[in-house]
């Protein structure tokens, strides 16, 4: 009984090491990223919780745009992977192609939407109990931050291109080194910019803002041109810009797979802007305390996330070859991993769920929320990496409108009405409200599972 279940749901150390070759780098990345991402808070947290407010609340947006862009170059990348596979690199070139043009719309988009709505989005935001000297504040340092933070949505848009697709093709470590460099950069200049170090100007939020846009640029630069100049290594990249022609039976296919794909990320990261504003009506102090645990929770995140990528595109390359039944029997390995391995991570986060909001000046009463916010996280980690590795395993075979009802639907069906209801029509604490809205993503992860054991996401889509 027992040689059966390991057979079945534990790989031998040769899939560990294809797994961790491709899961680990992104890793890395994210994690460096984020951490990063950790210490900017800080930095601006010190600085005063007017500031860190308006910063958390631009970078909800933000949040949104990425997305966006995210479930642009995913639609393109489910064929990219099994072009790859089945060993076509012109189809790789061909989806790298509509993946600079469709994400070049979807930027002029979102700054469209910054520019003529940004502010009206910052004020949902700002409607709890609070000093209104305290709103005004965190008003104008959102409106400063997020008008410098839209001049990095142009580089962010190639590297997320590039980046993706040499994922695709099993190539994690530039990606992860333009990366790491970048994240180096956005430190060592919100250093210099937020507290004026060095003769620099002191700006506070808009230094942190500066600093992501800069280190934005680094990144792009740096893997197009190391893509450039090994293109005999990255076949995909020779000619990609002699024409930017796509044939139209892909574009039509990516079309169909992709459009849902995009308004599933779209949706998603807009039901979870929602459902913070839904904590935020409780108190000006909720959307500060929201922010100190998300921070950490997102840095130990990264291990279900990465290996979320990496089910995307090991499934997806073995789907492409033809290889279904492998194909089946490393996506149940790959699932048991990412879940058992989020329980380390979870601990990790409990364990310092009362120690990290001491890093921030701010009032006690934000400290205890946050360190209350931190350890549900924890105990909700594992049901997120069953939802995450659900959600690219079904992705992996292009059966997107199945990922749209799985992912975003429920994020509408259920979790939004559920925080909507108890934020609006209850007087229900904080602490536990944000408990139930967390916990009930355990459903979604009953219907992934019964969606994966119906094999319904198990097709071909390229030739």
């Amino acid at each position: 009984m027992l040689q059966k279940l390991k057979n079945r749901y534990i790989g031998n150390k040769a899939f560990y090491r294809m797994t961790l070759a491709i899961a680990v780098p992104i890793m890395i990345q994210n994690g460096i990223s984020n951490f990063v991402s950790m210490l900017d808070n800080i930095m601006v947290g010190s600085v005063g919780t007017e500031q860190m407010t308006g910063v958390s609340i631009v970078n909800q947006l933000i949040f949104v745009f990425n997305l966006m862009i995210f479930g642009t170059v995913s639609g393109a990348g489910i064929f990219g992977a099994q072009f790859y596979g089945s060993g076509d690199h012109k189809g790789v070139r061909d989806t790298f192609r509509f993946k600079i043009i469709s994400c070049t719309l979807m930027t002029a988009l979102g700054a469209a939407v910054f520019l003529f709505f940004g502010d009206d989005l910052i004020r949902t935001y700002l409607q709890g109990e609070g000093a209104a000297e305290q709103i005004e504040a965190s008003f104008g340092y959102a409106k400063q931050y997020l008008y410098i933070m839209m001049i990095g949505l142009v580089p962010f848009l190639v590297s997320q291109c590039y980046a993706s697709t040499l994922r695709e093709t099993g190539e994690t470590m530039l990606p992860m080194v333009s990366g790491i460099v970048a994240v180096v950069v956005n430190l060592c200049f919100n250093s210099l910019l937020i507290f004026g170090l060095f003769g620099f100007p002191k700006l506070g939020a808009a230094g942190a803002a500066v600093a992501t846009v800069i280190s934005r640029f680094v990144e792009a630069a740096i893997v197009m041109f190391v893509t450039h100049t090994r293109h005999r290594k990255y076949l995909f990249i020779e000619g990609a810009f002699r024409s930017l022609r796509v044939p139209g039976q892909l574009v039509c296919g990516i079309l169909q797979k992709g459009i849902p794909l995009v308004l599933n990320e779209t949706l998603w990261a807009g039901g979870m802007a929602v459902l913070n504003q839904c904590y935020s009506v409780r108190a000006f102090q909720v959307v500060s305390a929201v922010n100190i645990s998300s921070t950490i929770t997102n840095v130990l995140n990264v291990s279900f996330i990465a290996m979320g990528n990496a089910i995307g595109i090991i499934i997806g390359q073995m789907l492409g070859a033809g290889k279904t039944e492998e194909a089946v029997d490393a996506d149940r390995k790959l699932i048991a991993f990412s879940v058992v391995s989020s329980f380390l991570f979870a601990a990790v986060l409990f364990s310092i769920s009362s120690i990290f909001p001491n890093i921030y000046r701010v009032e006690t009463e934000i400290r205890e929320m946050a360190t209350s916010f931190i350890r549900i996280a924890a105990f909700c980690m594992p049901i997120g990496a069953l939802a995450n590795a659900c959600y690219f395993t079904l992705r992996s075979g292009g059966k997107i409108m199945v990922t749209v009802l799985f992912d975003s639907c429920y994020v509408w069906a259920i979790v939004v009405p559920l925080a909507y209801c108890l934020s609006r029509f209850t007087s229900l604490p904080i602490v536990p409200l944000f408990f139930c809205s967390q916990f009930v993503e355990i459903g979604k992860c009953i219907i992934g599972l019964i969606m994966i054991k119906s094999g319904i996401w198990i097709q071909k889509i390229v030739n």
